[in-house]
């Protein structure tokens, strides 16, 4: 019975053989007859990510109630003890090999907006993830600061790779909150294939990192700082000019010299400060004529898509402001591994209904195909046929309403809501005096004679 338990359309990504091999392959394979087994366990972390308002107990409800009459009945209910102990012996490990070998690139050349004059259209940036305030998860991971001290909740830092055209996160990396971004990003260079067209944020465009990056063959097009010193060499009939990146602190020495072109433009916005609407992009395409500098300009804005990628990990598929519920260090990175996979499965059905139809895949409602997800998940899929069926009947639902035509648009970068005049949490607040009852002679209650 617990052989049959899936993740409803969402085992299409994640089949049972593929979840044994990261099973095996990371030595986690149980040695003795359990009533939470690995794999069933693995499935249960990827659902306790896909239902995260639900408690231990309620998500294990949601995981089997695919299974019909007499097996579900005869199913042992574990308990959220013998559920969490389950989760330490399964560990992280599985979780990351699952994503390493499942999640790779969505897009095939047909796909609309996906690529740029044959390169595959790929963002880099980074984010944080509150975890629970334990003592574990503050030592492994550390806290931000603030202008009013130090953060409430300990934050886990990820880099990833994604597509701009499917927003399909592919590879990524973790690490303490205290791990530059850059650092992490490291990591990812093996995921990175010469198809591939690069876009980053100023704050990865440093000597080291860049040049790793170029050296896989792949493209890169990041923005660089404002204070970075590059010299034109050479002007091109586009405007932009080639320009070298120098590693070695002493600009004199001509060690580590990396030639660049760069591209220098203007944004019109009057909500913006002036400083701001310069941009300079750095790329590695050295000849105007296979990527023109205004075309390259325009193109730099597909960056924000992975701005939209984090907006359905992180609001909608993990709610708003949502703390992660694991109490240990590995426990939140298997949970963060889980919640990757996740979204990486809801994106493949996404863009596998959009390429059907032929439609982009930015018309697709990601909320719409997450709620059609977790629906599925309560219905048997245990073969082939049934998950065939699940699959058609989740695709048939999400496309009923396609979103509108993507429109220009701007917004200022503001906070909607002010901070709050409560004092911020401090570490002499986490261990609270508790009140007890008082005792009967405390009160005037004496015993009878």
């Amino acid at each position: 019975m617990r052989d049959r338990i899936a993740l409803g359309v969402l085992t299409a990504t994640y089949p049972q053989d593929l979840v044994d091999k990261a099973i095996e392959s990371t030595g986690k394979r149980e040695l003795r007859y359990r009533l939470l087994p690995a794999r069933m366990v693995v499935y249960y972390v990827l659902a306790m990510t896909l239902f995260r308002e639900a408690g231990y107990e309620e998500v294990l409800r949601e995981l089997t109630e695919g299974l019909l009459g007499r097996a579900r009945n005869a199913l042992q209910r574990p308990s959220s003890v013998a559920i969490s102990k389950a989760r330490a012996r399964l560990g992280s490990a599985p979780l990351q090999a699952l994503f390493t070998a499942a999640c790779v690139p969505l897009a095939q050349l047909d796909t609309r907006g996906a690529f740029y004059r044959g390169w595959r259209v790929v963002s880099m940036d980074g984010t944080t993830l509150d975890t629970a305030d334990t003592a574990d998860n503050a030592q492994t991971f550390g806290r931000p600061g603030s202008s009013r001290g130090e953060s409430a909740f300990p934050q886990l830092r990820i880099v990833a790779l994604a597509e701009s055209g499917t927003k399909a996160i592919f590879a990524a990396a973790m690490g303490a909150y205290g791990t530059g971004e850059p650092t992490l990003a490291r990591q990812l260079v093996a995921a990175i294939d010469p198809g591939m067209l690069i876009l980053a944020d100023r704050g990865f465009t440093a000597h080291p990192l860049f040049s790793a990056m170029a050296g896989t063959g792949a493209q890169l097009c990041w923005r660089a700082k404002a204070n970075a010193v590059l010299p034109v060499l050479e002007r091109y009939p586009d405007g932009s000019f080639r320009s070298e990146l120098v590693a070695s602190p002493d600009k004199r020495s001509r060690k580590d010299v990396l030639v660049v072109r760069v591209i220098e433009y203007t944004i019109e916005d009057p909500g913006r400060p002036q400083a701001e609407s310069a941009y300079r992009l750095v790329t590695t395409i050295l000849d105007p004529k296979l990527a023109p500098a205004h075309e390259l300009a325009a193109l730099y804005s597909e960056r924000w898509e992975f701005e939209s990628a984090l907006d359905e990990l992180k609001t909608h598929q993990r709610g708003p402001r949502v703390v992660l519920r694991s109490k240990t260090s590995d426990g939140v990175y298997q949970e963060a591994w889980g919640m990757l996979c996740v979204h990486y499965a809801i994106r493949a059905l996404l863009c596998q209904a959009a390429h059907d139809s032929d439609i982009d895949p930015d018309r697709v409602s990601f909320t719409r195909t997450l709620r059609a997800a977790r629906r599925s998940s309560r219905r048997s899929v245990g073969d082939k046929v049934s998950l065939a069926a699940a699959i058609l009947h989740a695709t048939q639902e999400i496309l009923e309403e396609l979103l509108p035509r993507r429109r220009l648009r701007a917004n200022p970068r503001v906070v909607r809501r002010k901070m709050t005049s409560f004092a911020v949490k401090r570490p002499e607040h986490r261990h609270w005096p508790q009140p007890t009852l008082p005792t009967p002679a405390a009160i005037g209650i004496l015993s009878p004679p």
